[in-house]
């Protein structure tokens, strides 16, 4: 019999936004919660076949045990918590640092799973970096995220709009032109990433303003993943900049 994989962010900020809503505590079996978190876990499209391959994957008893991990290990506890691992640890940091932030998140990913949303989108190559770690609050937001940003139509209104105000087509974190660097083959483009990450900002529809313009380099230090971090807005990356500046 195949074991469970191992739990991923984005279950883990569902397991602890409930473990959150609850004060802190875990869930027991009987928890009609725990049952509607093991059925939605179930559903997640990240371990692919894992549902019908492992009979007790995501079971009722498995997220009541992980609610007790992410409990018991939560720095004001008192007794003997769980064994645990780094992951439940940097998502208990997470939701004790930012609590509104990372609710928001689990909402916005229980939305995005409600409305059938989340099960159309593709993988993409960049939900992970390159050690394979994705943004604490999981791949399947980042993928939507990214799905996103990759709409052509709204990456060229975002262009046309920044023209017909006479606005450069440069990044706006390092200022890099690509028309200036590359020529005519340069001119005209330039990415564009959402100012806020979409669980802030909301699963709406994106509008131009939600968008910022970056250089190549800038987009991808905006998505790398770090443990236990959130992917980074352009203020927060320019930030970083100045910071590491001699």
């Amino acid at each position: 019999m195949p074991r469970s994989p191992a739990w991923t962010q984005d279950e883990l900020l569902l397991a602890c936004a409930l473990v959150v809503e609850n004060g802190w505590n875990e869930l027991r079996e009987g928890d009609l919660r725990v049952a509607d978190l093991s059925h939605l876990l179930r559903s997640l499209p990240i371990h692919e076949g894992a549902a019908r391959a492992i009979p007790k994957f995501r079971s009722i008893g498995s997220v009541s045990r992980k609610t007790s991990d992410l409990a018991s290990n939560h720095p004001t506890y008192v007794g003997t918590p769980t064994k645990g691992g780094r992951l439940d640890r940097e998502m208990i940091s997470a939701f004790i640092a930012r609590p509104t932030e990372m609710l928001l998140a689990a909402a916005a990913l229980r939305q995005g799973i409600g409305t059938g949303e989340l099960y159309s989108i593709p993988q993409d190559p960049d939900e992970l970096d390159d050690e394979g770690n994705s943004a604490v609050e999981g791949r399947l937001l980042t993928r939507w995220a990214l799905h996103r940003e990759r709409n052509r139509g709204l990456r060229a209104r975002k262009i046309a709009q920044a023209t017909k105000l006479g606005q450069p087509l440069q990044c706006e974190v390092c200022d890099f032109d690509f028309g200036s660097i590359y020529g005519d083959l340069g001119t005209g483009y330039i990415e564009v990433h959402h100012r806020l990450p979409l669980h802030v900002s909301g699963p709406r529809e994106t509008r131009l303003d939600d968008l910022a313009f970056l250089c190549a380099n800038c987009h991808r230090m905006c998505h790398r993943s770090r443990a236990g971090e959130s992917w980074r807005t352009p203020s927060a990356l320019r930030a970083e900049i100045v910071k590491s500046a001699p």
